[in-house]
């Protein structure tokens, strides 16, 4: 399954709807899920949130509101070490050494699905599939609208802003 996956994400193709509810219905089966969980980037289609809805309750949903170029110029930054997957960004996570991981010394390099021509088509292929979702969960659970126009903002101030709504709402 993950050699499937894979194969539309080097092309910077999204997982189709059926691979993906397969995947996601046997990990919410699973004891660790039970207690509740997160998903990132998913449902992103009308049909993913409605077989969404036959495997789980949903409690709320957080959108990430960033503009265009943020988005681009931070993903079109991420490098990856060949060696051992460290995870790198040239803007705000830079290694020590240019195209050097640090952990392991291995080359790092640019996933096909960064580069920002690719990106860019995901965001117009989001817009169209994911943005109708909005809508639809609109009255059914709290949707909540996170902001972020820094390019600079760390990962851990999103989610501590994410954590500070959830927990306001009671949701966590």
């Amino acid at each position: 399954m993950g050699r499937k996956v894979g194969d539309f994400v080097k092309k910077g193709e999204l997982v189709p709807d059926k691979t993906v509810i397969e995947i996601l219905e046997k990990k919410l089966n699973e004891p660790n899920s039970r207690n509740g969980f997160i998903l990132d980037g998913y449902p992103r289609t009308i049909e993913q949130a409605k077989a969404l809805k036959k495997i789980a309750e949903i409690g709320a949903v957080v959108r990430l509101m960033v503009p265009e170029w943020i988005i681009v110029e931070r993903l079109s930054s991420r490098r990856i070490c060949r060696n051992c997957g460290e995870v790198y960004n040239l803007i705000y996570l830079k290694p020590k050494k240019e195209g050097i991981c640090d952990k392991c010394g291995g080359q790092l390099y640019q996933r096909e699905d960064d580069k920002p021509e690719v990106i860019k088509e995901r965001l117009n292929v989001y817009e169209k599939q994911t943005q109708p979702l909005i809508n639809y969960y609109q009255g059914k659970v709290p949707v909540f609208n996170i902001e972020n126009n820094q390019i600079d903002t760390p990962p851990e101030t999103i989610i501590d802003n994410i954590m500070r709504e959830l927990k306001k709402a009671n949701i966590i």
